[in-house]
């Protein structure tokens, strides 16, 4: 994309292990012009769709002719080892311990305390498995995906010597096909044993299958005013009409889409009912659900082509890919209303999201336990109307 004008404000993520402002360097790197500013944003698992938020009300408040919302994350550089940890602050610890607590524990949490079954994450990962194979076979996500060359380091499992290998990536490696409801529910919660083999939590229902997979990736989204879209003639993918951020108890903090979503729709005098499409992350099989059923989601609306579970979750930058996916979904279907909610303004004017690009995911199968899908208990929500 040719740029318009140097005054294009690029927004991305959190900076993990890349350091100083991403969003500033992959302006740069992308070729726009030195004047182009970039702000590095962190709302943990809902900046992707935060920065597209940001974007667009750079646009709609500041008048910035041009803007990029998206996220980057890559968490194979943020595994055990690599992260030097967090610092604790007494008073928050006394009143709310939440906020440190893992998400896979707020997760089991949330499945305990309102009852949802081991077997019902277990039978929605498989759908969800199930609806990404379907959509990738269908060629649904190709138009989403630049084909991107990297670096891949290949272990051999007999000598474990690792050799490095230069790949072109052109989609999404992280659906598992031949899943399995049987080998879903014959796999251990993570957090039932502690590592002598004793008894943690015997309550532990979330497994490395009904959670979503630890991912690479990066999105982005191009936001202008629409009279300017029109004179690029540029056709535009969908119209953002607005955002709403809702805070929970941290120690459930999955419910956090039940508290934005409300708040979202009333705030633009519409229904559960009106929205023809969602996506609700699959930070966890149980987020997803307990959520759906807050909200009476019909399930058919809902990750129509699967989600985090099944296609892979790079933290910063899910957000901002599920604006794309939804978007191009809603062109196929025909449909209008569709709603973005992340676990983690009044009516502003129209603001179009005319182009989306983004990287294939690739799997990073080690376990990250340190995540934090909105830490702090919150929830976020973004309505758009399909051009």
């Amino acid at each position: 994309l040719s740029p318009p004008t140097p005054r294009r404000t690029p927004h991305h993520i959190t900076k993990g292990a890349t350091g100083m402002n991403i969003a500033r360097n992959a302006a740069l790197w992308a070729g726009c012009p030195v004047t182009t500013s970039g702000a590095t944003i962190n709302r943990f698992c809902s900046s992707g769709l935060q920065a597209v938020a940001s974007a667009a009300h750079t646009v709609l408040a500041e008048g910035s002719p041009v803007a990029i919302g998206g996220g980057v994350d890559s968490i194979s550089l943020c595994q055990p080892g690599m992260v030097k940890g967090v610092v604790t602050e007494k008073k928050l610890m006394k009143t709310y311990p939440g906020i440190w607590m893992p998400m896979i524990n707020t997760a089991d949490i949330v499945a305990e305390r309102y009852g949802v079954s081991r077997e019902d994450l277990d039978q929605y990962s498989l759908l969800s498995q199930q609806r990404t194979a379907a959509a990738q076979a269908a060629g649904l996500y190709d138009a989403e995906i630049a084909p991107m060359d990297t670096v891949m380091n290949v272990v051999d499992r007999e000598t474990k010597e690792v050799s490095r290998v230069e790949v072109t990536v052109t989609h999404d490696d992280c659906n598992r096909p031949d899943t399995t409801y049987e080998a879903l529910a014959g796999m251990t919660p993570i957090m039932r044993f502690k590592k002598d083999g004793s008894d943690l939590n015997p309550n532990a229902t979330v497994t490395a299958g009904n959670a979503s997979q630890l991912s690479d990736g990066a999105a982005a989204q191009v936001v202008m005013e629409e009279k300017l879209a029109q004179q690029k003639g540029i056709e535009a993918l969908g119209i953002f009409k607005g955002f709403v951020v809702g805070g929970c108890e941290p120690d459930e903090m999955g419910i956090g889409p039940a508290v934005a979503v409300p708040r979202l729709l009333s705030r633009h005098g519409l229904t559960v009912d009106d929205i023809d499409l969602w996506e609700l992350n699959e930070a966890f099989a149980v987020v997803a659900l307990e959520n759906q059923r807050r909200l009476g989601i019909d399930p058919e609306k809902m990750n129509v082509n699967g989600g985090s579970i099944s296609i892979g979750h790079p933290f910063g930058m899910t957000g901002s890919r599920q604006v794309g996916h939804i978007l191009l979904e809603g062109k196929r279907r025909g449909a209008k209303n569709v709603v973005v909610v992340r676990t983690t303004t009044t009516h502003p004017p129209p603001t179009h999201l005319p182009l989306i690009f983004r990287s294939p995911l690739t799997a990073q199968p080690s376990a990250c336990t340190q995540t934090m899908c909105i830490g702090g208990g919150m929830g976020a929500a973004g309505l758009f109307e399909v051009a």
